[in-house]
């Protein structure tokens, strides 16, 4: 059973969601959607948006599980093991970021943050500790849902990846991708979902020009909304794990302009 802070009473019109009892302060909400393999944690403080975006996602795609404080959050991202999470960063007690840091030291579920216009650097250093991607307030609910699914429908087709004895190898780098493990230099290294994703994509194409375009394509879908500053911070990510100095990266290099393109040998690309 999901458990959230608030104290306000539920819309008793709404068909997805019915009140449980209220003890200490604390009112437990259940949803009764029928498709429990696709539950979405929303961590999000404040009611009014919240229960929006609840109904929204319910009536739409999924299950959701609301946490409206940064601590229950990380309690119920280990409870409620969901495919996906929305998280706002503004957030009582612990922060959205910190939430973000703390779940991804122990999973690799995708992390959807939301985030005011003016906060940037917020932005960044959610995709740095590891999220997937962000929206940006305001926005519209059929944006949000749209970008739900997308990463709903990646979760799923994770879940159910085929058993494969392939291993990619590039540079220092080798990918095993019926064990999901990565290893640099002959030392594993722990990758996100998304950043396994986009660097298996690297090494199945080394040396070819891979555009911005291309990639956002294959790792969020033709209905990707965002720019392309998400992928920008993933492939920092990357160098960060797989480059000696990844401030003048020899491997995963940028083509100004066009994109990236992954070097076996750093002497390719003269």
């Amino acid at each position: 059973m999901a458990v959230t802070t608030w104290t306000y009473s539920l819309h008793r019109s709404d068909p997805h969601i019915r009140a449980g009892h209220r003890h200490t302060g604390v009112m437990a909400i259940v949803s009764t959607h029928s498709d429990a393999g696709s539950s979405v944690l929303l961590v999000e403080d404040e009611p009014s948006l919240a229960e929006s975006i609840k109904y929204s996602l319910e009536r739409e795609c999924c299950r959701v599980v609301v946490a409206g404080d940064g601590e229950l959050a990380v309690q119920l991202s280990q409870d409620e093991r969901p495919a996906v999470i929305v998280l706002d960063l503004m957030l009582p007690k612990l922060s959205g970021l910190d939430v973000c840091r703390l779940i991804r030291q122990e999973s690799n579920v995708p992390i959807l943050i939301l985030t005011a216009k003016d906060t940037e650097a917020d932005k960044v250093a959610g995709l740095e500790l590891g999220a997937d991607d962000y929206v940006t307030k305001p926005f519209s609910m059929r944006e949000l849902v749209s970008r739900v699914r997308a990463q709903l429908r990646r979760a799923a087709m994770t879940g159910e990846t085929p058993v494969l004895t392939e291993i990619l190898r590039g540079g220092p780098v080798e990918l095993d991708l019926d064990r999901h493990e990565a290893t640099v230099r002959g030392e594993p290294v722990k990758l996100t979902p998304r950043e396994f994703g986009l660097l298996a994509l690297f090494l199945e194409r080394k040396g070819r020009l891979l555009t911005r375009d291309l990639l956002i394509s294959e790792l969020w879908g033709h209905d990707y909304f965002g720019d392309t500053k998400t992928l920008d911070v993933h492939v920092k990510r990357l160098r960060q794990k797989i480059e000696l100095d990844p401030r003048q990266p020899s491997h995963l290099v940028t083509v100004r302009g066009l994109g990236y393109r992954f070097l076996d040998d750093p002497r390719d690309a003269a």
